[in-house]
């Protein structure tokens, strides 16, 4: 869990959110057991009012430059302000179709 308490720790920091959600999807991917890979990012924060999903997504990108160039392969994530938050419903992620999971 290191990679993804890292994740957490920086987004923590960065955007002091009212709600933050990291969860580890490895399993649902064709990668060794116990990877920190693929992770779901639900971000609740102040900082996203008045922005686009886009702009929001880019500053979580830069706030993570270091994780996505080594570790993460992939990251799904849902930016809301606090008012997006309240009606909000976070959307499932799909099933994994890559490597050697999908039909040929």
């Amino acid at each position: 869990m290191i990679v993804q308490n890292t994740i957490e720790s920086k987004l923590k920091q960065a955007f002091n959110p009212s709600h933050i959600q990291v969860v580890n999807e490895s399993h649902m991917h064709n990668v060794p057991p116990g990877s920190e890979s693929h992770f779901k990012v639900v971000l609740v924060s102040e900082a996203f009012a008045g922005l686009r999903q886009v702009k929001r997504h880019q500053m979580v990108y830069a706030e993570l430059k270091e994780e996505l160039a080594e570790q993460v392969h992939a990251l799904a994530l849902h930016t809301y302000s606090p008012e997006d938050w309240a009606g909000a419903a976070v959307p499932q992620s799909p099933d994994c179709l890559g490597g050697s999971k999908h039909d040929h």
